[in-house]
């Protein structure tokens, strides 16, 4: 099976213009989270894929492998869809941009999945909620699955809500996802949803089409950086646990 590891990076953002280039210890944020796919040992190969010549530049600077997509995209799966056309595999592991530590044994875990079970289309991974703010946090994702590990439903707002007791796990994702080629070719295909529109949150695409996404629970310290505040926190991390790549 081949593997393909993609990062989705993208220089606009309305929150954090620029985030891709952040530095950390004298690196930028992209570097840090292609180093730690590439200690991936099931991945054959890596690639950040953007649209904005300044990263173009710096990958190339820093001997990244990275391909120039195509400006219109509306999501980085469309951006990993257009990178699947030009070359081919069996599976394609999307991890964000924004992750900086994420752990190579996590986005290993989005893998697994696809080995013993080849109708499997989209993988996805979620993490136990410790920090009672990003259950109510809009900008962290709140997971809902059957008793598969199917996703049922992803939202912004804080769900379940906990009428009948209190004693319950909430769960976020994590942004690393696992393609099957006609996974994408479905999602580039197919147009958002209703869900998809009011929560802006991609996976819901296959979720809404009746497409099962199989999740895997992580425990993982990643933080993904949306905000300014989140970069200060990877910086933190870093200095105060002598981080080295």
């Amino acid at each position: 099976m081949k593997i393909i590891g993609i990062i989705p990076a993208r220089y606009r953002s309305s929150r954090f213009p620029g985030k891709p280039l952040s530095d950390i210890m004298g690196k930028p944020m992209i570097w840090w989270v292609y180093n730690q796919v590439k200690k991936v040992k099931k991945i054959d190969e890596v690639y950040v894929a953007t649209d904005d010549e300044r990263i173009l530049e710096v990958c190339n600077s820093l001997n990244i492998n990275v391909i120039m997509t195509s400006e219109s995209h509306q999501t980085g799966t469309d951006r990993i869809g257009e990178v699947a056309r030009r070359i081919p595999a069996d599976l394609y592991i999307n991890i964000q941009g924004d992750e900086p530590l994420i752990e190579p044994e996590t986005v290993e875990k989005a893998i697994e999945p696809f080995i013993n079970d080849d109708a499997l289309l989209v993988s996805n991974l979620m993490s136990e909620i410790n920090d009672p703010v990003d259950v109510v946090n809009f900008t962290v994702p709140k997971v809902l699955t059957n008793n598969q590990n199917e996703g049922i439903y992803l939202t912004r707002s804080t769900a379940p809500y906990p009428k009948g007791r209190i004693e319950f796990k909430y769960y976020k994702q994590v942004c690393v996802y696992g393609f099957k080629p006609e996974a994408l070719e479905f999602y580039c295909n197919t147009a958002r949803g209703k869900l998809e529109e009011i929560e802006d949150i991609e996976i819901l695409r296959f979720i809404e089409n009746g497409i099962d996404v199989k999740y895997v629970e992580v425990n993982t310290n990643s933080i993904a950086v949306d905000t300014p505040n989140d970069l200060e926190k990877v910086r933190n991390f870093v200095r105060e646990n002598n981080v080295i790549l």
